[in-house]
């Protein structure tokens, strides 16, 4: 059912970032993010540590030998909130490099602040 999406909403440069990937990686977090706004888990999702529970998640995906990810919350039953869209730049190993790690905190605050504001207007 068509009123069991909820809407996808990308914050900062997220949606361009998204934009600027390969096309095959595009397509594949396209997708994810297209599952995650139905309610479920996308193939390959994993929850994003140090971010409190299970409702920051991200998709990875290699091309090449680049290494692209893309951060999204499930915080909110209502809206699905894209927080960032990047490619991996570290070389130690696979954690979230710490300035990819401020913004996505960044982010998420404003997510908590934005919804608020989008539950208010409802109301």
């Amino acid at each position: 059912m068509s009123s069991d999406i909820r809407p996808i909403v990308y914050l900062g440069s997220s949606k361009k970032d998204l934009k600027k990937l390969p096309l095959s990686v595009k397509e594949i977090f396209m997708h994810g993010l297209h599952t995650a706004s139905i309610g479920k888990n996308p193939i390959g999702s994993k929850v994003l540590k140090g971010f409190g529970g299970r409702s920051v998640v991200e998709l990875i995906e290699d091309h090449r030998s680049d290494t692209y990810r893309a951060v999204y919350t499930v915080k909110f039953k209502e809206v699905v909130y894209v927080l960032h869209v990047f490619k991996k730049k570290s070389t130690k190993g696979i954690s979230t490099p710490k300035k990819d790690k401020e913004l996505i905190e960044k982010r998420l605050k404003y997510a908590v602040s934005l919804h608020k504001d989008y539950l208010n207007r409802r109301s």
